[in-house]
């Protein structure tokens, strides 16, 4: 039996969008609004969502063009302001006022964008792998296989390309872990693997505009009034270890917690990650 239900909920441009809802904690549980990187979504949640479960209600949701949300045919909308948006309609949607944010890579920035546009929104936010300032080696990384490359044809071939891609930040996986990340990754059509996003999303990403990030430190200071976490892998070339010490330098109630041996991004089921999160959730409880 699924440890979740498969929920939807449509967002204001009229979009179907697809949630993972873990509603087993009863109805004054807190809620955990749950967002993913860029190319990822919901399944990547499912082991601190399932931690987590019996004392809050975990919603772990997919952004569009990702998992089982719908895709976008206007591509020039895959944008964070858009996500902010379709994150706001989910609350309404499930009629919460507040929530704890846990927000991976571009769902960290997310976060970060909910508290300064919607004061008042978030309880608490655990923030993975991202700060004010990015590391354009671990932009230009990315940029080098989202939307890229012939979808592979077996799942042989498309662990073969996870590992490829992803070799630096998990060193120490083993072939039980690539199977695992890839099966993240991918769908299974009839034994055939099908990616989990909308190749267009690639369109902004690589977009000129992006090549200069904006100053995103006012944004950050709009958080100085929750307590938050924010996770970062020792081998990150996304979040540095000096944007991660200035970050606990300028906020008051800020934990950095730093897992060694891996890159971008912590997975939260490492020890650290866990007992972190466990902590600041149970602030609320």
């Amino acid at each position: 039996m699924a440890d979740f239900t498969d929920e939807y909920f449509t967002n204001p441009d009229g979009l179907r969008q697809h949630y993972r809802d873990y509603n087993t904690a009863g109805a004054d549980a807190p809620v955990v609004l749950c967002m993913p990187g860029l190319t990822r979504n919901a399944r990547d949640f499912a082991d601190i969502a399932k931690h987590l479960s019996d004392r809050c209600r975990v919603i772990c949701v997919e952004n569009r063009g990702r998992g089982q949300s719908e895709w976008d045919p206007k591509p020039e909308r895959y944008l964070p302001l858009t996500y902010v948006s379709d994150m706001i309609a989910l609350l309404d949607h499930l009629g919460a006022r507040q929530v704890i944010a846990i927000g991976t890579s571009l769902g960290g920035l997310m976060t970060i964008m909910m508290q300064a546009m919607h004061p008042g929104k978030l309880f608490a936010a655990v923030i993975n792998d991202i700060g004010p300032e990015i590391d354009p080696k671990g932009i230009e990384r990315i940029k080098s296989y989202v939307g890229k490359g012939t979808p592979p044809e077996t799942w042989e071939q498309a662990i073969s390309a996870v590992q490829t891609a992803n070799a630096g930040v998990y060193p120490n996986f083993t072939d039980e872990d690539w199977r695992w990340y890839t099966a993240n990754l991918y769908d299974d059509a009839s034994g055939k693997p099908v990616p989990m996003y909308d190749p267009a999303i690639s369109k902004n990403f690589n977009s000129e505009e992006s090549q200069s990030a904006p100053d995103l430190w006012p944004i950050f200071r709009a958080l100085h009034n929750i307590p938050m976490v924010v996770l970062r892998g020792g081998l990150s070339d996304i979040l540095s270890a000096e944007t991660l010490d200035r970050m606990a330098a300028e906020h008051p109630d800020l934990t950095p917690v730093t897992v060694p041996g891996l890159g971008h991004v912590p997975l939260m089921r490492e020890p650290e990650c866990t007992a972190a999160i466990d902590k600041l959730v149970a602030r609320f409880l």
